[in-house]
């Protein structure tokens, strides 16, 4: 068997772990750093958002001899906007211009012909209306709240409402990191930004749901025993699901990291990146917040409950009863015993000569009767 499963199985075992819960402040304020970061990217930056949102045009022309650069610098000519321009394996280009109407792309689609030096009828143009893309925004949200809501009330009928109200914080953690992200390094948002979304809050739900379901198995029937406290119970839980969090995480983020920064960064398919990168931070996030956030919610409510409160007495009260029994147990041993005084100790011979005595007055009565003096002889 391989180190790592030999420790996964002692972590099952409880033989080894980590301190997770203890440890929970320090997450804590880990957790919102990042999320206040996050936040203020957000309202300063604000987001990239591409033209299925916001309305636009997009170009795509055949195979060109331009480069991006020129491409960029043509397109921002033509049609006095921001442009994104991108390489296309068949050797055209695609640009993505905003904000443009009908007749602003038709102009712009000519100035394009010219300076890339294409006929115009080749030049594919696509027109996106600002007021599809508030729907497609409108229905995000709408999708991502119905999630939210229909995950709540599994949770709390599956399990309890604790456990319904640390996964709902964890996914709005794993959120508010993954758009925050995407404000600070400026990606475009599209619809597969949304998809990107949904299903890296399915995959942190399910992260979540596995130490959910190790808890709950664990602590049945924990105010009936006095070893262990909710908190510790709730620890070793993470710690039996802890690798397997691991491989999971390991597994899903290789083949995501090969889109991102392969695919995207190396061979420039930056339709790649939309997507890529809400999956790539969402995966680590929902894998971060399952461990460190959500479990010890959970233990932190729960703890709160007047059972689970005399429990943890109980608990200390017998640890404490059992640490001064060893203490006094330890301190007896060390205590060499006393050896025995003087008044203890007999002369040497002493027992003996009083036995001799007993025994020889005995046999001197003996000795007289049976030898008549010669007085009467």
């Amino acid at each position: 068997m391989s180190k790592l499963g030999n420790l996964g199985a002692r972590l099952y075992r409880g033989e080894v772990g980590y301190d997770f819960i203890g440890k929970r402040k320090v997450w804590y304020g880990v957790s919102i750093l990042i999320t206040i970061t996050a936040v203020v990217a957000l309202a300063v930056q604000g987001l990239n958002l591409g033209i299925e949102f916001k309305g636009g045009a997009v170009f795509t022309t055949p195979k060109t001899e331009a480069s991006v650069a020129q491409a960029q610098e043509a397109a921002e000519e033509a049609s006095g906007h921001q442009v994104i321009v991108q390489k296309l394996g068949s050797g055209g280009v695609r640009i993505q211009v905003s904000g443009v109407d009908t007749a602003k792309s038709d102009q712009i689609k000519a100035e394009l012909a010219t300076d890339l030096k294409v006929p115009a009828n080749d030049i594919n143009a696509e027109l996106v209306g600002p007021s599809w893309g508030a729907q497609i925004a409108n229905k995000a949200w709408m999708g991502l709240g119905v999630f939210m809501i229909l995950c709540v009330i599994y949770l709390a009928i599956a399990f309890e409402w604790r456990m319904a109200v640390a996964a709902l914080i964890a996914l709005i953690h794993d959120i508010t990191i993954t758009v925050g992200i995407y404000a600070l390094v400026g990606f475009e948002v599209t619809p597969g930004t949304v998809i990107g979304l949904l299903t890296i809050l399915g995959y942190s739900l399910y992260d979540t749901v596995v130490v959910f379901d190790s808890l709950k198995e664990q602590s049945k029937g924990i105010t009936k025993q006095t070893k262990q406290t909710y908190s510790e119970v709730a620890n070793l839980s993470i710690n039996s699901t802890l690798v397997r969090s691991i491989n999971t995480t390991v597994v899903a983020l290789l083949p995501v990291a090969g889109l991102l920064f392969i695919g995207g960064g190396v061979l420039g398919a930056g339709m790649l990146n939309d997507i890529s990168l809400s999956l790539f931070v969402g995966l680590a996030a929902g894998a971060y917040s399952s461990i460190f956030i959500a479990t010890p919610l959970v233990a932190d409510l729960k703890e709160r409950e007047p059972q689970m409160k005399a429990l943890k007495k109980r608990v200390l009260a017998k640890r404490a009863q059992a640490a001064a029994k060893s203490e006094s147990q330890a301190a007896g041993q060390d205590e060499e015993p006393a050896g025995p005084g003087p008044e203890d100790v007999a002369p040497a011979g002493a027992a003996w000569g009083v036995v001799g005595q007993r025994r020889t007055q005995p046999q001197a009565r003996n000795r007289g009767r049976g030898r008549p003096s010669g007085k009467r002889r």
